[in-house]
């Protein structure tokens, strides 16, 4: 089943107009809502639709706001699209605005992934200390797959190079760099729904299998630095 299935384009559009309307000054934009809806679903329990919507909006849903209440509603039904779109285990059909005006502008990952980490950190449970992450440690298959798994998000928003720059370490430049950020474009949609399924395994609703090899923190990072994944890449999970 896809968003479409449950959200008609019009209905997107619609959305769009509100949560840009003037009477939600604060509300996140489209990109941003879906991403963090994304992991809002996710996590050790969901966060409570309450919670969410006021994230979203940007303001409690309150009687007198007409666009609120418009808003909410097609927000509950974006929600619930993206949760059966996420729990099929197919890729995510991403909704993205290209990062200019060029009608052959590449579509802008950023707002996406940083309305998902938004929603990581606004989670009651933290989801690496809910799995006992610990540097002192070896990780555990589930850490390692969190890991892997959220390692798209935290390249594509710069988290990573800032923790390498911060250390004095080196980074890959260039057509290098290029080429990992395309690879981890490329793998973002698959990554949302791999982590959304996740979490439903580990809540005991589901099974997860591993379409890769792990990639632990003490690993070597795969964006090819050289250094170990929890002092580059992974930094910004710790």
């Amino acid at each position: 089943m896809s968003i479409e299935a449950q959200i008609p384009d019009h209905h997107l559009l619609r959305l769009e107009e509100l949560l840009d309307d003037p009477a939600l000054p604060q509300a996140m934009r489209l990109d941003e809502c879906q991403g963090y809806l994304c992991a809002a679903l996710s996590g050790p329990q969901p966060i409570p639709e309450s919670q969410w919507l006021e994230e979203v909006l940007g303001c409690p849903e309150e009687p007198g706001n007409e666009v609120a209440r418009q808003a909410a509603d097609l927000l509950r039904r974006l929600a619930s699209g993206l949760e059966a779109e996420l729990a099929s285990g197919k890729p995510l059909l991403l909704l993205l605005y290209p990062e200019d005006e060029d009608e052959d502008a590449a579509s802008d990952y950023v707002p996406w992934c940083e309305g998902y980490l938004r929603g990581v950190d606004t989670a009651t449970d933290d989801w690496f200390d809910f799995l006992g992450a610990n540097d002192d440690h070896p990780d555990s298959d589930e850490v390692a797959y969190l890991d892997e798994q959220l390692f798209p998000l935290y390249l594509l928003v710069g988290d990573a190079e800032k923790a390498a720059r911060e250390a004095n370490e080196e980074w890959p430049a260039g057509e290098e760099l290029e080429q990992v950020r395309e690879e981890c474009e490329d793998q973002l949609p698959q990554a949302v729904s791999n982590i959304y399924r996740f979490w439903l395994a580990q809540r005991g609703v589901g099974t997860i299998r591993r379409q890769a090899p792990k990639v632990g923190r003490n690993d070597a990072c795969p964006c090819g630095s050289g250094r170990k994944y929890k002092r580059c890449c992974g930094a910004a999970a710790s």
